[in-house]
Formats: structure tokens, sequence, C-alpha cells
């Protein structure tokens, strides 16, 4: 049975810099490997911090009302009937603000992946989630991290460079072991 959007509640986001609200409409009717969602930006309003995922591709269209989408790094103008897909990797690095006086509404449409690791380029910092993709049910997430590129550890030693384990010149000679404890196998 299909969904109206008239049928669901507004979800007020409010995180200093990211100011909108969402209805997640593909969630409502039981979406499982593609979402979507409604976005209304007020103005002054913008969308999540300039991103991009690893693992699912997304696409926007505009419905009413103009404002900007920062996309691989240049601007563009936005306005009712624009259409913008958001690639899995660099090149679809984004982010919506409205910039005009009335308020900014679009669909996001997003392939519903896990996991998935989001890169926010302009704060150096990585966000990984598990158990339910980037706009899926949060309590279903086994794994929800997010941390500037700076505090990640070596995999092998917790600090910087990979280095070499066993004093051999080779950085994976006698590390089947470790692999496996760690890896939990």
């Amino acid at each position: 049975m299909p969904t109206s959007e008239a049928d669901l509640d507004w979800q007020d986001v409010d995180h200093g810099n990211a100011r909108f609200r969402r209805k997640q409409l593909g969630a409502a009717d039981g979406g499982e490997a593609l979402g979507a969602s409604l976005y209304e930006l007020p103005p002054g309003g913008a969308g999540f911090p300039y991103h991009y995922h690893t693992g699912n591709e997304e696409a926007l269209y505009v419905l009413a009302g103009t404002g900007t989408l920062r996309l691989d790094g240049e601007e563009h103008a936005l306005a009712a009937g624009d259409y913008a897909a958001l690639p899995a990797d660099e090149s679809g690095a984004h982010r919506v603000r409205n910039d005009g006086d009335e308020p900014l509404r679009y669909l996001l449409v997003s392939t519903m992946n896990e996991p998935d690791a989001m890169v926010y380029p302009d704060s150096d910092k990585v966000g990984v989630l598990a158990g339910a993709p980037p706009g899926g049910d949060s309590g279903e997430r086994t794994l929800d991290l997010f941390f500037r590129r700076g505090d990640a550890v070596d995999y092998w030693h917790g600090e910087g460079g990979r280095g070499d384990a066993e004093g051999t010149g080779d950085d994976t000679a006698g590390n089947d072991a470790d692999d496996d404890a760690d890896d939990g196998a």
C-alpha cells in the first residue's frame, strides 16, 4: 500500500551547522534496498556536512525552493526540477544549503548498503556504520563510529606506520595469528 508523506511526522534535526526537517519515506513504506527521504531546509538551513559515501549512491531531486549544492568541490544553484546524481566515491561529495527566502524541499534517494563509510573532507572525519545503513533503523546498528583521521591507530601496533612486525623486513610475516584474533575468526 502506498505511503502518503502527509501521514508522516517531520523529524527535526538541528546540529549547529546542519538544520533541516526530514520524513523517511522509504523506511515508512518498508523499503529495504532503496531509501527515500523528503528533506525541507528552512531559509539559511543546511543539510548534513559536506561528505560522501563509499558504499551508497545517492541522488537528489528538488521539489520546491532554491538553494546551493556543493558537489565535488564546486557550487551549483538549485531550483525546482533540478536532479543531481551523487556517486559512492569522492566525486559524489555533497552538501545542500538553502540560500533562498522560502523553504527548500527535495527528495533524496539512496541505495541502502551496509556497512558504509562516510568521509567528511572539510573536517577530515570518517564515519562507519554497520548493522543498518545510513537512513536505516539506528536501533539495529552494531557499529556507529565517527572519528578524525588523525586519531586513527595503526592496525598492527596502535601507532602510526605499519612497521615490521617480526623484525624480518616483511610487514605480513608472523601476523596470521594476530589477524585471526583481532577479526574474531
